[in-house]
């Protein structure tokens, strides 16, 4: 399924699929927040439903459970080194990649992102408040991270997107793990062309590209999400 709202593409289905029907070297970004497969140390916790392993128990049920979140860190290894290099055919030279992860899998996805071929640049940062949950007599998880490689060489021109981009969790979500469009509009400071993102969710990205006029391709797998994606697209920037 395909659906088009005004500069925006939106595909239902598998990214692994669909990123090698794309033309190559048409996308100036890749901005991609895929599932972390973070939660839980054993087998058992970690093929539980994200929202047992993201959300407290009043919180479960508010929101569709998204894919792929049950591998180990060998798999998603595996998994991310696959995905990225089939996205990157699809970025110009010197397109930028900014990948999302937490401090769990920020490791495996540095090595991810050079073994499928991209420049390993640096390491952004969302911050993220203190609205997280506390943590009695530890520090915080108040930030999130930001991988970020180019295809190949890219001048020292053009604007300076922020290293930090601070904003906290929405209070009302369309997805668990749904970030701020500010966060999405901050990394796409530096960008000026058409954007690839291969895990959609309710679109964050997408919105921010609309707000900044740019072109953006959204992959998404469940088709309850890929529905939110689409409603919200389609009822502007600011929905």
């Amino acid at each position: 399924m395909i659906d088009r709202i005004g500069s925006a593409t939106l595909h239902l289905g598998d990214a692994l699929e669909i990123l090698t029907t794309l033309e190559r070297g048409v996308f100036d970004a890749l901005i991609a927040d895929p599932p972390y497969c973070s939660g839980g140390t054993t087998a058992g916790e970690r093929i539980a439903v994200p929202s047992r392993k993201y959300q407290t128990s009043s919180d479960r049920g508010l929101y569709p459970e998204f894919a792929g979140d049950t591998m180990d860190q060998r798999s998603f290894y595996a998994w991310s080194t696959l995905w990225l290099s089939r996205a990157r055919a699809a970025v110009r030279p010197g397109g930028i990649a900014a990948v999302f992860s937490d401090w769990r899998q920020l490791p495996v996805t540095t090595d991810a992102l050079q073994a499928a071929g991209w420049i390993w640049r640096g390491i952004a940062v969302w911050d993220k408040t203190e609205r997280c949950r506390p943590q009695l007599g530890r520090y915080r998880q108040q930030a999130e991270y930001v991988v970020w490689g180019t295809n190949g060489p890219r001048p020292l021109a053009g604007p300076v997107a922020p290293g930090v981009l601070r904003a906290g969790v929405p209070r009302f979500k369309r997805h668990i793990a749904g970030k701020p469009i500010e966060v999405m509009e901050g990394l796409l400071a530096v960008v000026d062309g058409p954007v690839l993102d291969p895990f959609m969710g309710s679109a964050p990205v997408g919105l921010a590209c609309a707000r900044r006029g740019l072109a953006y391709l959204g992959i998404e797998v469940v088709p309850e999400i890929y529905r939110i994606a689409v409603d919200r697209l389609t009822a502007g920037p600011d929905a």
